[in-house]
């Protein structure tokens, strides 16, 4: 076999499983179309190994992640709340976010994601807010305040978050690239409603 792999200054053979994985993956990049647009998260949001086996949108999920009950731990919490807002159920998000006895910059930032989606985006604001007071660093959240600023129709303060997000992690972490993405959207529609 020709290819390989160095290691400690020998060249290992490469393996048939691996030889047919390389090119697979540049098959599956190679074939996008030249315009097609690589979208990145934000996040990642958290997982469980429990839960995970099933797609978030289904009962079997949302029985894995459970009920939200007195004394749930925080962790599930932000479990159960970040992958229903994720998945558009805003009110049954809250219900599990909102439950968080230690609210830190991410479970406030969802609880300010799922009010802001679920219309309210004058009560979503004060979230965001105090995740960033917690952690000015979080641009996770200073993006989804940018977005919320261009849904009632601030791009100047959009622009501020921007350029914060861009002192923060560059013009290339995700959520930079997101609310970029947006206020172009805003440019050209004039709103995100």
């Amino acid at each position: 076999m020709t290819g390989g792999t160095k290691r400690e200054g020998k060249r290992m053979p490469m393996t048939r499983s691996g030889t047919a994985a390389a090119l697979a993956l540049a098959a599956a990049f190679f074939s996008l179309p030249a315009s097609a647009e690589v979208r990145m998260s934000k996040d990642v949001g958290p997982a469980s190994a429990k839960c995970d086996q099933y797609p978030k949108d289904t009962a079997a999920w949302l029985a894995c992640a459970g009920q939200v009950q007195a004394g749930m731990p925080d962790q599930e919490l932000f479990y159960a709340g970040y992958w229903l807002a994720k998945t558009g159920r805003y009110e049954e998000a809250l219900k599990y976010l909102t439950q968080a006895e230690v609210k830190d910059e991410k479970v406030l930032t969802y609880i300010g994601f799922a009010t802001r989606k679920l219309g309210d985006v004058d009560a979503a604001l004060p979230y965001y807010d105090k995740a960033l007071a917690m952690n000015p660093q979080y641009s996770v959240a200073r993006a989804y305040l940018g977005e919320a600023f261009l849904t009632i129709g601030q791009p100047e303060k959009a622009a501020a978050q921007l350029g914060e997000i861009e002192r923060r992690c560059g013009t290339s972490c995700a959520e930079y690239a997101d609310l970029s993405r947006l206020m172009d959207e805003y440019k050209v529609k004039g709103s995100l409603r």
